[in-house]
Parts: structure tokens; sequence; C-alpha cells
């Protein structure tokens, strides 16, 4: 016997401990870890964030490195073809020149009788001699003009170094780094936009799981009163103080009653699967939520009197139409910063081979550069004016946006106070209600027992009874998930 009370004892605190039991606040936490769409807002955040960081950069230099080798068929000729050809026989054309004039100044030395003709003739046959070796002499030098002019382009090699800082761009990057931090805090309130709508639907299905797990423990009290009058009827019919006709309706009672149980039980199952899968939790985790079997759920203070100017502070969605209105006055700015002038420094090192600052050197030599570029836009036909003039409405349809949706705002705040005051008096009412019920049933039971009332007036009572209850507890369910949706729509859900 001891054996078996401890096998018991251990398999009742196993189970207990498989059972988990969560709070409203970790219900909460654990969406918000496990949230698909939370996950990919903090995405975004990141990816806003390294976007914002990357354009920062604007404002600093940039340094490219470039190089590269190129091949060419043929090089680069600074002698044409006849140039070239000149140079090649200046030898042969200078002394052919010299021997020409050599003779007719030997003739005319003849004709003057200065000479006679025998030493004319050896005169040019000397210089005949002579004119082979100079000729040869100056075809060589010809040649090696023609060498110093060759290029060699055929194959070329160059690299550079290149800087270019910006100085005035018209106010394009100021711009651009006004948009980027400007997009993160867009990312940011949509985040919070997506946490608090998160929220929300959490808490519509936690008190949708604690309503469904009340009305399961209030099937099983109709079930309980139903089979109790039952069974006294059944007793009643075995004396004869009772109709058989009477059995059978309380037979189709007991039979509603349990088939109420069955549904709210697979309503239980279901609600508990829907917030397991919100929460990230395994769909067939055992959970048993803090507040399901509280009789009288804890009061939450609203904020029924809490004024608009909250939620226009709050509401991520108003935060991200002013977002929108900032990023489309910026833009406007970034385009009118294309149609002003600019100016840029620009520096570098340029290395290349073959060398152009000794002849055409084949050896690897470079040169420094120091600029600064201006560029100023003269005509463009208006263009930067329209352009202009378009995101300038494109920012007013973004204020009017935004304005509208304040005025809905505030028409959404007006409606959840309405719909608070009446689940509060819908929850007064329905506890009155369920006091008459009580008093009803105990009224119908006595009767009852004492023999002055039948047994339909007893099943109406324990419907009415019943009803009550049901109502009184969506009367609960109804002020908490007001509450709920008035502080979504101040902003306050946290």
């Amino acid at each position: 016997m001891r054996k078996v009370l401890t096998l018991f004892m251990l398999t009742a605190t196993l189970t207990a401990g498989a059972q988990r039991v969560l709070t409203l606040d970790e219900c909460r936490q654990l969406a918000s870890d496990n949230n698909k769409q939370l996950g990919v807002a903090r995405v975004k955040q990141e990816v806003a964030l390294n976007t914002r960081k990357a354009v920062r950069t604007k404002y600093l230099p940039k340094v490219d490195v470039l190089g590269g080798y190129e091949f060419f068929s043929r090089e680069i000729s600074l002698l044409n073809k006849d140039q070239k050809a000149t140079f090649a026989n200046l030898g042969t054309t200078a002394m052919t020149g010299v021997g020409e004039h050599m003779s007719t100044a030997l003739m005319g030395l003849v004709q003057q009788g200065l000479i006679t003709p025998e030493m004319a003739q050896q005169l040019g046959g000397l210089v005949g001699q002579m004119g082979e070796p100079l000729a040869q002499l100056g075809n060589q030098m010809g040649q090696k003009i023609n060498d110093a002019f060759k290029t060699d382009t055929r194959n070329i090699f160059a690299a550079s170094v290149m800087l270019r800082q910006p100085i005035y761009m018209g106010g394009a990057i100021t711009a651009a780094n006004h948009m980027a931090d400007i997009n993160e805090q867009l990312v940011a309130n949509e985040l919070e936009g997506i946490r608090q709508a998160t929220t929300s639907h959490v808490d519509e299905v936690y008190w949708t799981v604690v309503s469904l797990k009340q009305k399961q423990q209030l099937a099983n009290s109709y079930r309980d009163l139903v089979q109790k009058l039952d069974d006294d009827v059944h007793k009643m019919i075995e004396e004869g103080v009772a109709t058989r006709a009477t059995g059978l309706k309380v037979d189709v009672k007991v039979n509603e009653a349990d088939m109420q149980v069955t549904q709210v039980e697979d309503g239980v199952v279901l609600a508990k699967m829907l917030l397991c899968q919100l929460c990230g939790l395994p769909l067939d985790s055992d959970i048993t939520l803090a507040d399901e079997g509280k009789d009288v759920l804890p009061y939450s203070p609203d904020s029924e009197n809490t004024g608009n100017e909250v939620a226009f502070e709050n509401r991520s969605e108003l935060k991200m139409l002013e977002n929108a209105v900032q990023l489309s006055q910026q833009a406007t700015k970034l385009v009118r910063a294309a149609y002003l002038p600019q100016v840029a420094l620009t520096g570098g090192y340029l290395l290349s081979n073959p060398s152009l600052y000794n002849g055409f050197e084949r050896k690897f030599k470079g040169v420094w550069n120091v600029g600064v570029t201006l560029r100023v836009p003269v005509w463009n036909w208006f263009e930067g004016e329209y352009k202009v003039r378009a995101s300038r409405a494109a920012t007013t349809m973004a204020e009017m946006e935004l304005s509208d949706a304040r005025e809905k705002i505030e028409l959404q705040l007006e409606q959840c106070r309405f719909k608070l005051k009446e689940a509060n008096k819908r929850l007064l009412m329905s506890k009155k209600n369920l006091t008459s019920a009580d008093e009803n049933l105990r009224c119908a039971n006595v009767g009852f027992r004492e023999g002055v009332m039948e047994a339909t007036d007893v099943m109406a009572a324990q419907t009415a009874w019943q009803q009550a209850q049901s109502q009184k507890i969506d009367a609960e369910v109804e002020v908490k998930l007001a509450q709920v949706a008035l502080q979504k729509a101040l902003g306050m859900l946290n």
C-alpha cells in the first residue's frame, strides 16, 4: 500500500511539473521574443542602423585604386613613313648633294683656269672615295634618330590612386543623412506598432482562454445540476409521482449539457493552441493560465480619463506619418541640391609604363595631381523647379494624411471609451441578473422538493442561471478586452 501511495505521489508530481503556469506578462514576453513579424522589424532596424552609418561616410574622402594592362597590335608612331625614310637615307642624300656641288665647283675652277682638268678629275675621285664611308655614317645616324623616336607602346601598364573629397554638394549629403536618421526612427516606430499589435492579440487570446475555461467550469456545474435533477426525476418516476414524459425532457437536457461540455472543452484546447502559437511554444504544450481558476478577474485601472494628447504622443502610426512628412521635406532638399553648384577636391597619383616624362621610357614612373572640380548647372528648361514643386506637393499630401489620421484616432478613442462604459454597465447588470438567477434557482429547487413546482420549472430556472453565469463571464472578459483596446488606442499597451 505504501509503494502504491508513493507511486501515485510521484506521478502527480511529474504531472504537475509538466504543466506550465503562464501569467499575462509572461505570455506577452514570450510573444515578443518569438513573434516572426517582430523579428523582421528588428532586422529592419539593424538595416536602418547600418544604412545611416553608410550615409555618414559621404562626408569623408573616398580613395580608389585602379590598375590595368593593355596590349595593342601597333605602336604609336611620332614620325610618318616619309620622315622615317628621310632619316634612314640621311647620309646618302647628304653626300649626293655634296658630290653634285663639288663637281660644279671644280668645273668652275677649270673654266677659270685655276686648276687643270686632270687635277679636277683627281679631286673628284678623292671626294668619291671619301663619300661612301661618310654616306654610311650619315645613314647610321639617321637610323639612330628613327630608333630614338620609337614609342614601344604595344604593351602598356598603368595604375592610379584617386582621392575625392566633397566640399559643397548643394546640401545633398546633409539631406541624405537627415533622411537616414528619420528612416531609423521610422523603423523603430514600426517595431513599436507591431509590438503593440502583438501584445493586443496575445491579450485577446489570453482572456478568451480564461473565458472559455470559466465557461467550462460553468458547463460542468450546469451538467451536475441537470444530472441531479435527472436522478431525482427518475426516482420520482419509480415512486409514481412523476411521468415518463418529464423524465424524457430531463434526459434531453442532460444530453444537451454533455454536448455543451464537449464543445467548450474543444474550444479551450483550440484557444490554448492559438496562444501557444503566438508565444512560440509547441502547440501541444500543457499550459495553465494564472487567471483560469479565478471567480473574479483581476482589476486593472483603465485609461478612460486619459487625454487624447497621450495618444498623439504615443501612437506609432502618427509617429510614422510624421516621419513620412519629414522624409518628404528632406527629399525636396535632395531634389533641389541636384540643381545647385557642386564643388569637390580631387587628388591622386598616376603610374605608367612606358612613362612619358623622359621620352617613351620603359620604366614605371608617376606624377602627383591635385585639383578642384566645379559643376554649375546653367540651363535645364526649369526641370529642377518642376521637380521641387512635385516634391513639395508630396509633402503636402503627407501632411494631409497625418491630419486625417489624427482625426480618425480621436474618433477611435471616443468609440473605445463608449465601449468600455457599455462593458462596465453590462457587467454591473449581469451581476444583478446573476443574483436574481441564483435566487430563482434556489426557489425552484425548494418548490420542487416541496412538490409545488414541476421539473420543467426547475429546468427553466437552471437554464436562466446558466445564461446569467455565461453573460457575467462574457461581460467580465468584454471589460478586459475593452480596456486593452483603449490602452492600444492610447498607445499605452506595455
